[in-house]
């Protein structure tokens, strides 16, 4: 990873708060709050940042499930899978549901999600979320990474948000400025290549894979997908789009750089 100056300073300036409305309520929502802000970009009109004080876990539009707290960066993700209703998707590192709940609000609540993580608290957290959303198209499963996978599935799309160093999140976390050691990267990039190893098998032929990471180092991002792409050659890089800059050409991989709004992010795509 080239260290960028512009990166180098937003570690230094307060994280910006984005929720996400449910589909073309981004407006009506930004009214309800107040002090919001939403993009004029078509592609990202259900992304809201919100600039006031407020608690807004105890809002009544948060508890009757009019948003989600998720980062710019994140939604991006979603937007990028652009999963469609009927499809069959797994969302294979779902953690406590923040990318299932925009998958699901994209597909219409219609086909299916199987959502899984190695920690069944998380899934937990997941359900309750689901609940308040009202997001029923999905299925929970407690997976640990490993070659038996949750279910026999063959899906339209896979995404995988893999754990990594969270380098893209030190703005949020600046602890980990300090607690990030190098062999933590390298046991991660082995993870990594082993969960894209056990998830290729479950696309069907045609079906897409997404791999995103919340880091930016080369380790985790650049060197992983070249690993994978010399083992699996039957999947073929798709350019990937990046809804932030409406009207590019689309590239592959995408970065994502906290100076664009969010968190650091790295996104690939290919088509088995």
């Amino acid at each position: 990873m080239d260290i960028k100056p512009a990166w180098v300073r937003t570690l230094q300036q307060e994280p910006k708060l984005w929720l996400r409305a449910r589909p073309g309520r981004g407006r009506e929502l930004g009214d309800k709050l107040g002090e919001c802000w939403i993009p004029e970009n078509p592609a990202l009109t259900d992304a809201v940042k919100y600039r006031g004080r407020e608690d807004l876990f105890r809002t009544p539009e948060f508890h009757a499930g009019e948003f989600e707290v998720q980062d710019i960066s994140s939604q991006m993700v979603g937007l990028v899978c652009d999963p469609k209703p009927g499809e069959t998707w797994w969302d294979a590192c779902a953690g406590e549901g923040g990318k299932l709940l925009h998958l699901s609000d994209l597909m219409q609540n219609k086909g299916l999600i199987w959502a899984s993580d190695r920690a069944e608290w998380r899934l937990k957290r997941l359900r309750l979320r689901a609940a308040r959303a009202k997001a029923f198209n999905y299925r929970c499963a407690i997976w640990d990474g490993g070659a038996k996978l949750p279910t026999k599935t063959k899906f339209d799309g896979v995404l995988l948000d893999a754990p990594c160093s969270g380098l893209g999140t030190w703005q949020r976390n600046p602890h980990a400025r300090w607690t990030t050691r190098p062999e933590d990267v390298e046991e991660l990039a082995a993870v990594q290549k082993q969960l894209l190893r056990h998830v290729a098998d479950s696309l069907k032929p045609g079906g897409r894979l997404v791999y995103a990471v919340c880091t930016l180092t080369r380790s985790e991002t650049i060197d992983v997908a070249a690993a994978f792409e010399k083992e699996f050659p039957e999947f073929r890089q798709l350019p990937v789009p990046n809804p932030i800059e409406n009207g590019s050409e689309s590239a592959w991989p995408l970065w994502l750089w906290p100076e664009d709004g969010g968190n650091g992010m790295f996104v690939s795509e290919w088509r088995r």
